[in-house]
């Protein structure tokens, strides 16, 4: 078993969150990188929205990223070497925390120059499926003047005490949907990242 899921459990109990860095090769990240900006060049996305079901409404002035869904039936080669790493990842944490995850679900995400995610949870209020979120990111060459860090609330209560991570290729981030509050910061270029969720129940694709 890789040693980086015992850090990330041990991280999770500890504080909520966790940050690895270098979590694959770099040829295999310039590859899936390359495959979500060919998607984004051909249309793929669509403007993301905030809510669930029928209250699921785009809101630019709370977050303006695009994203496009990974199908489980129609995975291409590397989207399904991700997909397998997360259901490890799933496994372990199951086998030493009992959370009963059951189900991965993602998507690649795109910030255009100049978008933002406020600070949010990622756990709906009426419903609690989503236990723990996920997010490899793929820009290389990135600089912390490019902005778009994710900022990691350590306290939901303060708006001072954060960590802010800067959204390089290779760094994968975790952390507990139902308690961490987390943000966007505005990026200066565009930002590629696959996100998901861990979830305690069948996402029903």
């Amino acid at each position: 078993m890789d040693e980086k899921y015992f850090r990330i459990v041990d991280d999770l109990v500890e504080k909520g969150w966790s940050v690895c860095e270098q979590f694959f090769p770099d040829d295999y990240l310039r590859e899936l990188a390359a495959e979500a900006r060919q998607s984004w060049d051909s249309g793929d996305f669509r403007e993301a929205g905030v809510g669930r079901g029928g209250e699921l409404q785009v809101r630019p002035e709370i977050r303006s990223d695009f994203v496009t869904w990974l199908d489980p039936e129609n995975l291409t080669p590397l989207q399904k070497t991700y997909w397998n790493t997360l259901d490890e990842l799933r496994a372990h944490i199951n086998r030493e925390l009992f959370l009963g995850l059951r189900s991965f679900e993602g998507h690649f995400a795109v910030y255009p120059a100049g978008s933002f995610y406020k600070k949010h949870l990622d756990q709906f209020r009426a419903t609690k499926h989503r236990l723990i979120s996920c997010l490899l990111y793929l820009n290389f060459d990135w600089q912390e003047t490019d902005g778009g860090q994710l900022r990691i609330y350590e306290q939901s209560e303060s708006e001072e005490t954060f960590q802010d991570i800067i959204p390089m290729a290779g760094t994968f981030a975790c952390f507990r949907s139902e308690m961490i509050f987390h943000e966007v910061l505005p990026a200066a270029k565009e930002r590629f990242s696959l996100t998901g969720w861990l979830r305690k129940e069948d996402a029903g694709f």
